[in-house]
């Protein structure tokens, strides 16, 4: 029996989840089971008792706000501890049309794709400002550029996952966990696939930011670490050349005057011209470090899918039975009953 989870993370949302459940399916194509799940980050309003209330299968809470992305991955545990081949990650403010998650799982039934991402109408949507559609698209170009997927809106979180990708990802950001999961699925080589999905209209602002100003700043420091993080040695080595570059017009500059016989009236330039140089060889070095540290990233997080694997007596596949099941209903951290 193939089973799908429906996960909505949630803060504060018992006004807004009784319309976002209310259009949730309970049969999926491809499914045999169709479940629902809310990780309640941390709440304190009725965010758990309404969704219990509304048939809500798996409710999780975390005793404090964690943040986003901690929501996302305490929910994409769980999921997997509940049985979940297929799990589908929505918004709590029904931002997403849930009519569309046949759409969202098919790639994964069909077996073109491990991890899908609802392709948003951002351009055509009036209620999106022009700074949030402009790092919409900086931020699809730069994961793209760092994962080598192709995916046009990196930052959507409807998307569905497959269990085995579900058994690989970590998140280390504790902003937003979309762009940092698309990275990793692209760098361990995890196909992804992008469908076109409808919105509903807004129904609050959006809790990740409280200004178009903060969400700029979040968002530019969040692709600044991706950079950091995933491509080290390409952003330490481009860093180093800059700084390489000016030291090296200066130093040819000090050797003309020097061939002219007027060098020791440039003495700074070469003083200059040291400090560029040796601050370039460091900063590559540095790169190399950071690439060396990322390389035992990759080493740790395939020793955490196999704790995991242990743990769950999973080995991997998919909703066409390959997987292995969990053999038990057991409570994850922090669930409720």
């Amino acid at each position: 029996m193939a089973t799908l989870i429906i996960h909505i993370p949630c803060f504060n949302e018992a006004a807004t989840l009784p319309r976002t459940l209310a259009d949730l399916p309970r049969s999926v194509p491809g499914f045999d089971r169709v479940e629902w799940m809310v990780t309640d980050d941390g709440s304190t309003d009725d965010t758990s008792a309404v969704a219990r209330a509304h048939g809500v299968d798996h409710v999780v809470r975390l005793p404090v706000n964690r943040g986003l992305a901690t929501a996302f991955m305490t929910g994409l545990l769980v999921a997997l501890e509940r049985g979940a081949d297929v799990i589908v990650n929505t918004d709590a403010d029904n931002q997403y049309d849930a009519a569309c998650i046949p759409d969202l799982v098919a790639p994964i039934v069909a077996g073109r794709a491990m991890m899908v991402v609802g392709t948003r109408p951002i351009m055509e949507t009036a209620e999106f400002p022009l700074a949030k559609k402009l790092l919409q698209r900086l931020g699809s170009w730069v994961v793209r550029l760092a994962s080598g997927t192709r995916v046009p809106d990196a930052p959507s979180g409807f998307r569905a996952i497959s269990r085995e990708a579900a058994l690989r990802l970590y998140v280390f950001n504790t902003y937003t966990y979309t762009l940092e999961t698309l990275i990793q699925a692209g760098r361990m080589g995890l196909p992804v696939a992008a469908v076109p999905v409808r919105t509903n209209p807004s129904t609050r602002p959006s809790r990740l930011f409280r200004s178009m100003r903060g969400y700029v700043l979040r968002s530019m420091v969040t692709i600044f670490r991706i950079f950091v993080l995933y491509k080290p040695l390409r952003f330490f080595a481009l860093l180093g050349l800059l700084v390489a570059v000016p030291g090296l017009v200066l130093g040819l500059r000090f050797l003309y005057f020097f061939a002219i016989g007027q060098g020791s009236g440039n003495i700074q330039s070469l003083i200059l011209v040291a400090i560029l140089m040796v601050s370039s060889v460091v900063i590559f070095a540095a790169g190399v470090l950071s690439d060396l540290i990322a390389a035992n990233r990759v080493l740790l997080a395939e020793i955490r899918t196999a704790q995991l694997r242990a743990r769950l007596g999973a080995r991997g596949g998919g909703v066409d039975g390959t997987a292995d099941r969990v053999g038990h209903e057991g409570q994850g951290d922090g669930a409720d009953p």
